[in-house]
């Protein structure tokens, strides 16, 4: 039997149970109704002290319903990444980081449950048999959810709450010289050898590069038309999809030395009429990661090139090489990372501050070539 005895407060009231533990008692500021306290507690003092801490809360408006935070973890993360707006790849990624990392430790959780202490062991446990960046993938997108759920007022708190877990410091990569870009397309297949010339002197992506049609290719003024990009589910589904800024559709300058390359490479290997892919796979289907890798390997073992040298890296090359000389909004627009930004004529591009950031990357690879060979 519960004992009721004691003066009444004015907020809520405090009651012995049979047990001789005390409870706190108020009246929800949603519905009116009478609730407990989650907890009870040892002493009348406890109880009240609780009862007091639950009427600031509420006068601050940070009072959280307790029934609402028992949500399984597994089926609000479901819900809020159907409720996301992501590109289809994205999507794909967010979906594998979820249940691959955070379900089988949070999945039957509640969300009210998951303490800072949880999320710290969690993460701790991932980096000893999972790489870092992917760690930090799963921590952001855990977070996020988790903001949600404070928004939603499911939550008071995010649990996520560790200083410098959203991030990691990326090693430098290695930028090749002129002559060791030559070196690798040289000794790669010779498909393949604009595809390598193309990603260091232009800085385009490997999905940018992939998406390229005949019609994006401007010889007469050495320049490409960046309009799309090449994109790959785990599936092995491809698409091309739309950049995720207006500074990703873009005109890109290349250098003149290497219009005969460009011309040769049309004429023997692109796909045909105005929408024909400009690189194909080997078996004339499209290009794709997998089956430009072993040759990529190859190339590189022939060039006695390192083996830790990235595709990625010939952009990283031919954006260093093109800063000499360039303003940061040049670079910025050169290579699609921009923000809104005003628009750009196609003819004033080509012909302006882009045209002399190829031009010198022209007179890199006659220095390095030699006049007869560019």
């Amino acid at each position: 039997m519960a004992n009721n005895q004691g003066k009444r407060r004015r907020f809520g009231s405090v009651r012995q149970l049979g047990s001789g533990r005390w409870q706190a008692r108020y009246r929800d500021p949603a519905t009116g109704q009478l609730r407990s306290a989650e907890d009870t507690y040892a002493t009348r003092t406890d109880a009240e002290v609780a009862l007091t801490h639950i009427e600031a809360d509420i006068t601050r408006g940070q009072w959280a319903d307790p029934e609402a935070g028992k949500v399984n973890f597994g089926e609000y993360a479901s819900a809020w990444l159907k409720d996301r707006k992501l590109a289809a790849r994205s999507r794909e990624r967010h979906e594998s980081v979820i249940r691959l990392h955070l379900l089988p430790t949070f999945g039957e959780r509640s969300l009210s449950s998951i303490t800072t202490a949880q999320v710290r062991a969690w993460r701790t446990a991932c980096l000893t048999r999972t790489g870092e960046p992917t760690v930090v993938k799963a921590y952001q997108i855990m977070r996020a959810i988790l903001n949600t759920a404070v928004d939603d007022e499911l939550i008071r708190r995010n649990p996520c709450r560790i200083k410098g877990a959203d991030s990691y410091d990326v090693p430098e990569r290695p930028v090749l010289t002129v002559a060791e870009v030559y070196a690798v397309a040289d000794a790669i297949a010779s498909r393949y050898r604009l595809l390598v010339l193309l990603a260091a002197f232009t800085g385009l992506r490997f999905g940018e590069l992939a998406s390229l049609r005949r019609r994006d290719v401007d010889t007469a003024n050495a320049a490409l038309m960046v309009r799309r990009s090449q994109a790959e589910m785990q599936t092995g589904a491809l698409f091309d999809k739309a950049p995720k800024s207006d500074a990703g559709v873009r005109p890109v300058a290349f250098p003149s030395e290497l219009r005969p390359d460009v011309e040769r490479h049309l004429d023997g290997f692109a796909g045909a009429g105005r929408d024909g892919h400009v690189f194909l796979g080997p078996l004339g289907g499209q290009l794709r990661r997998s089956n430009f890798r072993d040759d990529w390997l190859k190339a590189l073992r022939k060039a006695k090139i390192a083996a830790a040298v990235h595709f990625h890296d010939l952009r990283h090359t031919g954006n260093t090489l093109a800063a000499s000389g360039a303003s940061l909004r040049e670079l910025m627009t050169r290579m699609g990372h921009s923000t809104p930004r005003a628009a750009l004529i196609y003819q004033h591009m080509v012909n302006g501050r882009d045209r002399e950031i190829a031009d010198r990357l022209g007179s890199m690879i006659r220095e390095t070539r030699g006049d007869a060979d560019a």
